[in-house]
């Protein structure tokens, strides 16, 4: 809880991964993948329920067994290629206060595939939905590339061209950009509802250190996530 406002915490966690098969549970330095960020949870300060949203049984029963709350299984049609978390979000939301009886007012989203974050990374995002009285935050990094600067595309006839967004001399120079880092997600629980938009008319962003913002997508992100974890 903060400043009076309950907070669930919700960790979509869904079977089918393409990039890497079974990722969600795959053992990182003895622990499964989601078991890092269900302790980042449980660790928030402000957090007051945690749960797993997934279809998949074998993830269900890794989750509880790492101390997150998996109170349903997700419809399948909600948990196929083309599903949005957004509405996986609404479903999980839906059904802790109709069935639970669990009424909060703030919702975080962790991804499972940031191992990476800490705690604080949670608790600050919290923070700065009310200092900003924002209506979502989400977390970023300064990203590796600024499309800005020295991006080429190709033309039609296959020739490299410079991509002109500006006439900076330096990188330092251009303006400063952003990559989403998939980690840290924060709404009112009545912005998610009506708008279902990440971004949004006050929409703030919590910036995340490179080290802290490796996204899980495939086995070199993978081994890039463990050498960081393993090398503090």
């Amino acid at each position: 809880m903060y400043k009076g406002k309950k907070i669930l915490c919700v960790i979509p966690c869904r079977g089918g991964s393409k990039g890497l098969p079974g990722k969600n549970i795959k053992n990182l330095l003895g622990k499964p993948l989601i078991a890092y960020t269900i302790r980042h949870a449980a660790l928030s300060k402000y957090i007051d329920r945690t749960i797993v949203s997934t279809d998949s049984k074998k993830i269900a029963a890794v989750a509880k067994k790492w101390g997150a709350e998996v109170p349903f299984l997700r419809p399948k049609r909600l948990a196929q290629d083309n599903s949005t978390t957004i509405d996986a979000l609404l479903h999980a939301m839906d059904w802790m206060e109709r069935k639970e009886k669990f009424f909060f007012d703030i919702l975080v989203l962790l991804h499972v595939t940031t191992p990476l974050r800490k705690p604080e990374d949670i608790d600050k995002s919290i923070e700065l939905l009310f200092r900003e009285e924002a209506e979502n935050v989400f977390s970023v990094t300064e990203a590796h590339k600024n499309p800005y600067f020295n991006m080429v595309k190709l033309t039609g006839s296959g020739n490299a061209k410079l991509v002109k967004k500006g006439s900076y001399a330096s990188r330092q120079a251009a303006p400063l950009v952003f990559d989403m880092n998939c980690s840290v997600y924060v709404w009112k629980k009545h912005v998610l509802k009506n708008k279902k938009s990440l971004f949004n008319a006050k929409t703030r962003i919590y910036r995340m250190p490179k080290e802290r913002s490796v996204d899980i997508d495939d086995l070199l992100d993978f081994k890039i996530a463990g050498f960081l974890l393993k090398n503090g």
